[in-house]
């Protein structure tokens, strides 16, 4: 059997143009997702509607990416750029992990992306949320069918 290779981090430029793809998918994951709930309660503009389409918005996100990150540890636009989530060992997420790191994301965007920012300074150039959450985000570039396949069989 061979040693595990190091975890690797993608560089800052792959995962920049990962995150204006992922942006892509979630201005239209958004848009399908409140059609439906502006159809059911109205207008959302102000008041109690307005808080609700927001927490309604944050849960169909924390769906796709913890739905995606379970399953394979990609979304789209991580399979195109070639990169996957793992936590610190290499192996998959759970489910509890990647609503940790989700969550953690979350609140790192709303501090005007410091939590994102923090790969600039990071020694393994590593998100905050994946520091506090456990995880990393490796380069898929050298896995073999076999690695891919460990990783989707979940």
């Amino acid at each position: 059997m061979s040693e595990p290779r190091p975890l690797r981090a993608p560089a800052i430029s792959r995962r920049f143009a990962s995150a204006i793809y992922e942006s892509l998918l979630l201005v239209a994951l958004v848009f399908i997702a409140t059609w439906p709930f502006i159809a059911f309660f109205g207008d959302s503009t102000q008041g109690w509607r307005r808080h609700a389409l927001q927490g309604w918005i944050v849960v169909v996100c924390g769906a796709y990416f913890v739905g995606f990150w379970t399953r394979g540890g990609q979304t789209l636009p991580m399979k195109t750029w070639r990169m996957r989530v793992v936590r610190r060992d290499g192996s998959p997420l759970g489910v509890f992990q990647a609503l940790h790191r989700y969550v953690a994301a979350v609140v790192g965007l709303a501090a005007l992306g410091a939590g994102f920012l923090w790969a600039l300074v990071d020694r393994d150039r590593q998100f905050l949320h994946d520091r506090i959450a456990g995880t990393a985000i490796v380069d898929a570039r050298g896995e073999t069918a076999g690695d891919a396949q460990r990783f989707s069989a979940r």
